[in-house]
């Protein structure tokens, strides 16, 4: 993938392997939001639990987190959109509780992605909650204590059976190692609807069979 993974992700920042295809990397000028759900878990037995100790700790006992709320073009996708020194205010960070496994990942995320969506760290954080709390997580995976093996293809299929409105061709299932790692969602960029996303779509999970692993 074009992005290396930051300290405390829950995986690498895809989506293309060419980064900044489409152009301007403008704040505000992107096409659709990805909503990334890390099966933390799956990242940790995955080599995570080399840089992110407090999502990994034995006992942090979490299932999906959010990794990321990324601006996308339809090819491509800006990043580094704002000054390095415009780091989110406490107030801002309230937010992330509850949201992402830790508060480096949030200002990370700010950094990489929040900067592009053209709103303030406030009303950027928002959206990220408000685009997790749209999202029903099928009722195998609320439980990370159970250890599963699935076929990629039916983890999307427990996604769409659970959110009405969502259909082949607007999420990936992503994999390392024959693990979860990831299921991407794409939204409009009003948050409002599940949008199609070809070549977020193409970047799937084809192995035939992958573990889901269980929180320690």
């Amino acid at each position: 993938m074009a992005q290396s993974a930051p300290l405390g992700s829950g995986a690498a920042d895809p989506v293309v392997d060419t980064a900044r295809a489409h152009g301007s990397n403008a704040p505000g000028n992107f096409d659709f939001y990805v909503l990334s759900l890390s099966w933390s878990p799956g990242f940790c037995a995955t080599g995570g639990a080399r840089r992110a100790r407090a999502q990994c700790a034995r006992g942090a006992d979490l299932g999906f987190v959010v990794h990321g709320l990324w601006p996308q073009y339809k090819h491509g996708y800006p990043s580094d959109c704002g000054p390095a020194a415009r780091s989110p205010s406490r107030i801002a960070l309230r937010e992330t509780k509850g949201l992402y496994p830790d508060e480096g990942l949030a200002r990370y995320e700010w950094r990489k992605h929040g900067t592009c969506s053209g709103k303030s760290p406030t009303d950027y954080f928002a959206d990220v909650r408000r685009a997790r709390q749209a999202i029903t997580i099928p009722p195998p995976f609320r439980n990370p204590h159970q250890s599963q093996t699935w076929a990629p293809i039916d983890i999307q299929r427990a996604f769409i059976a659970a959110n009405s409105r969502l259909r082949p061709g607007m999420l990936a299932v992503e994999c390392m190692k024959s693990t979860l790692r990831e299921v991407r969602i794409c939204f409009s960029k009003d948050l409002r609807n599940f949008v199609a996303c070809p070549e977020v779509a193409r970047h799937f999970c084809y192995t035939r069979q992958i573990s889901v692993p269980p929180a320690q």
